[in-house]
This record gives structure tokens, C-alpha cells and sequence, in this order.
């Protein structure tokens, strides 16, 4: 227990158990390693905990095997054949929004490289690909005044071409106020696309873009009212594009449609501190819960709309800062879903923090996060590695919204830094990520239809730029045709699409664990090296030693000539002195 620390009096406490010594009775209370200690005991050890153990199995016969990307990371062509100009456009061209002024004017240049992308997509072996529309290449002035066709070709191209190769297209970013737009795309590429998201991440949209100012259009000055402003209409424009589908296209084109919602899960920073319990859980309603629970439930959870409705009025205001919906709004977007589109990296542990009086989506949470130092780190700050967290959000979201068959539409892990293919940390990741994916349809009937892997490539990570690297193929950057390279990562993958899951060892060999490659490309150590003063790529740095080399070689040849040379003439001035 804490106690008198000698020189350092009562200020150290070396204690399993905290005690108060302004109390006269010495309370002692105990600390999480106390409890952390006793599990040690009681295991005689550390054993593996069943949360970390693989379980061998296989997902159902029609599970949807994906990868993803978005538009604006790698299309580039920002202003090819006629294409506007996109929020993320004027985002990245203002100073010091993106990391080291990155932009994606040309990205991945996949806008020209579609057999490219699908060469790719094949190697993996895939049976879905999730990509965007970017509205600007299609209506370069925001209305359909002017379609512009070249535009809209390349999605043909690309969903023809994955057609082609057995791939199912799914499609996101449908969402514009302007509901003639959403009817010329369904009209123009419904016959064809079966699988279609709404809204991607209506939390970054609202919170991250209109709260935080770290995403396009980076407005932050109105962060306690403005993120709740635009994830209501983020709301209602869902709602109607799926009746807009459900009414006019769902009989003919036998599609279906959806949100996808992203979440971290919480766990409370410390366990047997209901405070912290609580704030674990305000963290999620006020995440997941935002946008699902109108979807799923029927309004915003009582949590929120309280919260939020007691800390507004508190603060002098007339009404709650988080808008209603009219009943007529109400039944109109509940049940507004074909499947449970959800994204999730990450857990998070919670605990209570008071505010005072700010608006603020934070203050309104009243909760604080930070990650478990042993878990493993990432490319990205926010992002550890804790794959226990995404078997109980799966389990969250089967409890909470009735078991909705869920498409898991994004996961995956980043890396930053010098270039290494063999990325054994996102293998690692994508192998206990997906088996607690697993877990949960196994062990927990958790209704799970298919996975996603973020990405297919690597690309232009948003206001982080391409510092942060998720994809499963490298793209070369430093050589002008932006090759596609795999990672060790794309057999690993590739192989639990194979085996559908996880095939157990021990009952013998499994062809699916070796599959033929497909398409392979000669891998690289990095893209770039240092060479007297100047960054080149291996192939000029090459050159350029070799170069080096050889005007050595002839200045040693001739400073050995100039010396032959200086010597004879001596020897002959000698001998005709003589």
C-alpha cells in the first residue's frame, strides 16, 4: 500500500492500493495493478487470454471477400475532361491544410490506370470492390445542367472492367441534395451496381469536417452546434436516397442500399471504476450511436438528446444544440437500411472529463480517451492495434440494433516511415482483426455478410497526405508510372479469401493455404535513396555510382600516367646530364 516514502514523505505512492491520508481512518482502496497482480496470482502466470486465442473456422458460402479505396485518394485527373473542382480540391491547394502540401491532382493516377487497379484486384482475389463517385467529375458545376460524359465513362470503364473479372462493384458517396443527380446515377449504373452505400463516415463528415476543421470543407468555429446541424441533414438525405431507391429501382435492379457508419469501441480506462464505465459508454453513443440509432432505433438515443438538452439550456440557451426530428422525419428514417455498413481500426479507453459550461461535441460527451501503452502503435497516432475491441463493437451493434446483417466496409492498419514490403504488422492485424470478426459469427451469431480491407493501395491519406501508408499494394511514386508493388501482406490476405477463414492445422494440409499467384510483381526494398546530397531513385542513384565509378577509374588512370610520366622524364634528364 502507498505509504511514508521516506525523504519523499507522503508524495510517492508505491502501493497495489491507494490510502488517503487526509482521512483519519487510512481508507485503502485498490489500484488496477492490484487487481492486475491478482490475476497474475490466480493464473500462475500469463496465460494466453481466450480473447487472443485463434479460432479455426470458416465464414458462411457467400461471404463478400473486399477491398476499398475513395475517390479522391487515388483517382486523380483533378481537372481531366472537363472535371469541377471538389471540396477536397480547395482543401489540399490552401496552405498548410495537408501534411507537406500533399494533394491528389494526380494520387494514384487511377483514373487512367483502371486495368491497372483491376489487375490488382484480381491478385487478391477479391469477389467485391468498394469505391466512390466523385460528383465533381461527373457534374462539374453541381447541377445536371451538364453531365459531363467522359466523366461519368470512366465508371463505366471501371465497373465493366470489374465485371469482367468477376468482381462486384459497391459503390459509395451517393449522397447530394439534389435528388435528380441521385436518380441519373442509379439510372445510368444501377443495371450493373448491386451493392450501394449512401454516406461514408457521416461522423468525419459532420464532426471532423464542421467541428475539428481537419477535413474538407475545415470548418471549426461553430463546433458545438454546426456537427449536429450537418449529421441531422446527413440524416435526412440518407433516408431519402434509400426511398429514393427502394421506390424507383429496387423492383428492376435488385440491389441493395445502405449507410456506413465508422466507430472505435471504448472500454473504460479503468474497469472497476464506474465512471469510467459510464464515460466508456457515453463515448460510443455519441460515436456509433449518432447516426445508427435513428437508422436502427428510430431518433438519437435518450442519452444524447438529454446530455445534449440539459448542458445547451444550462449554458443560457433557448433550446438543445442537437436539433429534432418531426415524427413524419422520424418514421421516415427508421429503417432506412438494407445492412449495417460499418468501419472500425480501433479501441479506446474511456474516462470522465468535465468541460464546464463549453459547447462542444467533447464537453457534450464529457469523456477523455487515450490507448493502453502495451498495445501495439501504427503509422497513424490514433490507431492501435486491439482486436478484442472490434468482437465486442460487433457484438454492441447485434444487441443494441436488433442483429442487422452487417458489411464490415473498411479495416485495416497504417505504417509511415522508410519503405519496407514486408509488412508483417498489417498481416499481423488483418489475421487477429478478421478471426475476432470470425469469433463474433461463430461463437456469438453475430449476422456478419462480409468483410473490407482499407485499403487496396497506398494513397493519399486525407489532411495526413501520403505520410500514412494503409495500402496493401505500395504505389512507387518516385517512378512517373506509379506502379502498383504488393506487400507480403497481399498473399496473406489473399490466402484467408481462399480458405473463406481460418482452416484448423492440426487436420492436415489445406489447398488453400498455397495458392497460385496471380499477376505478381517483382518486389523493391524502397523507392528512394540518398546519393551526394541529392534524392533519387535506386536506378538513377545507380547510374550515378556507376558514373561516379568509372570518372574515378579515370582520374586514378591518369594521375598514375601524370606520375609515370613526371618520373621517366627525371630518369632522362639524369641520364642525359651525365
Amino acid at each position: 500500500m502507498d505509504s511514508f516514502e521516506w525523504l519523499n514523505g507522503y508524495k510517492l505512492g508505491f502501493g497495489l492500493h491507494h490510502v488517503d491520508f487526509t482521512n483519519p481512518n487510512r481508507p485503502r482502496t485498490p489500484k488496477y495493478s492490484a487487481h492486475f497482480y491478482y490475476q497474475v496470482i490466480r493464473d500462475n502466470g500469463f496465460p494466453t487470454p481466450d480473447d487472443e486465442k485463434m479460432l479455426y473456422g470458416h465464414f458462411r458460402k457467400d461471404f463478400i471477400w473486399s477491398t476499398a479505396t475513395a475517390s479522391y485518394q487515388i483517382e486523380g485527373g483533378w481537372r481531366a475532361d472537363g472535371k469541377g473542382l471538389s471540396i477536397w480540391d480547395k482543401f489540399a491547394h490552401t496552405p498548410l491544410r495537408v501534411f507537406n502540401d500533399d494533394d491528389g491532382d494526380i494520387a494514384c493516377d487511377s483514373y487512367n490506370k483502371v486495368e491497372e487497379d483491376v489487375a490488382i484486384l484480381k491478385q487478391l482475389k477479391v469477389t467485391h470492390y468498394r469505391f466512390s463517385i466523385s460528383w465533381s467529375r461527373v457534374l462539374p458545376d453541381g447541377t445536371t445542367k451538364y453531365i459531363n460524359e467522359p466523366g461519368l465513362n470512366y465508371y463505366h470503364r471501371l465497373v465493366d472492367a470489374l465485371l469482367a473479372a468477376n468482381i462486384q462493384p459497391h459503390l459509395a458517396n451517393l449522397i447530394n441534395l439534389d435528388w435528380i443527380m441521385l436518380d441519373l446515377i442509379f439510372s445510368r449504373l444501377g443495371h450493373k451496381v448491386k451493392f450501394w452505400i449512401t454516406i461514408n463516415e457521416p461522423y468525419n463528415i459532420a464532426n471532423v469536417g464542421h467541428g475539428y476543421g481537419a477535413a474538407a470543407p475545415g470548418i471549426s468555429f461553430r463546433p458545438g452546434t454546426l456537427p449536429y446541424i450537418v449529421g441531422h441533414h446527413l440524416l435526412k438525405a440518407h433516408a431519402e436516397a434509400w426511398h429514393l431507391y427502394n421506390e424507383k429501382y429496387r423492383a428492376k435492379q435488385k440491389g441493395i442500399i445502405s449507410i456506413t457508419i465508422n466507430s472505435d469501441w471504448s472500454e473504460p480506462r479503468n474497469p472497476y471504476k464506474q465512471e469510467d464505465i459510464d464515460a466508456a459508454r457515453r463515448v460510443v453513443q455519441f460515436y456509433i450511436g449518432w447516426f445508427a440509432h435513428p437508422i436502427f432505433n428510430g431518433d438519437y438515443s435518450d442519452m444524447m438528446k438529454t446530455i445534449i438538452r440539459e448542458r445547451s439550456l444550462a449554458a443560457g440557451l433557448p433550446k438543445s444544440r442537437l436539433p429534432e426530428f418531426s415524427p413524419e422525419e422520424i418514421k421516415r428514417i427508421k429503417g432506412t437500411y438494407d445492412y449495417f455498413g460499418f468501419n472500425h481500426y480501433t479501441t479506446v479507453l474511456a474516462f470522465p472529463v468535465d468541460y464546464g459550461n463549453l459547447q462542444h461535441y467533447d464537453a457534450d460527451r464529457g469523456a477523455g480517451t487515450i490507448a493502453d501503452r502495451t498495445w501495439l502503435d501504427s503509422g497513424s497516432s490514433w490507431l492501435k492495434v486491439s482486436p478484442f475491441g472490434f468482437r465486442r463493437i460487433l457484438n454492441f451493434i447485434k444487441e443494441e440494433y436488433g442483429n442487422p446483417p452487417i458489411i464490415i466496409t473498411e479495416n485495416g492498419i497504417s505504417e509511415r516511415g522508410p519503405i519496407d514490403l514486408n509488412d508483417i504488422h498489417r498481416s499481423y492485424y488483418y489475421e487477429k482483426y478478421i478471426n475476432q470478426v470470425l469469433k463474433a459469427y461463430l461463437l456469438d451469431d453475430v449476422d456478419i455478410r462480409g468483410y473490407t480491407a482499407w485499403s487496396l493501395m497506398d494513397n493519399l491519406e486525407w489532411a495526413t497526405g501520403f505520410s500514412e501508408r494503409f495500402g496493401l499494394f505500395y504505389v512507387n511514386r518516385s517512378d512517373p508510372k506509379l506502379p502498383r508493388v504488393p506487400k507480403t501482406s497481399v498473399a496473406q490476405y489473399s490466402t484467408i479469401i481462399n480458405c473463406n477463414g481460418f482452416p484448423d492445422p492440426a487436420s492436415g494440409s489445406h489447398e488453400c493455404l498455397n495458392p497460385e499467384p496471380e499477376g505478381t510483381s517483382a518486389p523493391i526494398t524502397d523507392d528512394t535513396v540518398r546519393f551526394l546530397g541529392m534524392k533519387l531513385s535506386t536506378s538513377d542513384a545507380e547510374t550515378g555510382l556507376n558514373t561516379t565509378f568509372a570518372l574515378l577509374i579515370v582520374a586514378v588512370f591518369a594521375a598514375v600516367c601524370s606520375s609515370f610520366c613526371f618520373f621517366k622524364a627525371r630518369k632522362q634528364h639524369r641520364k642525359n646530364s651525365m
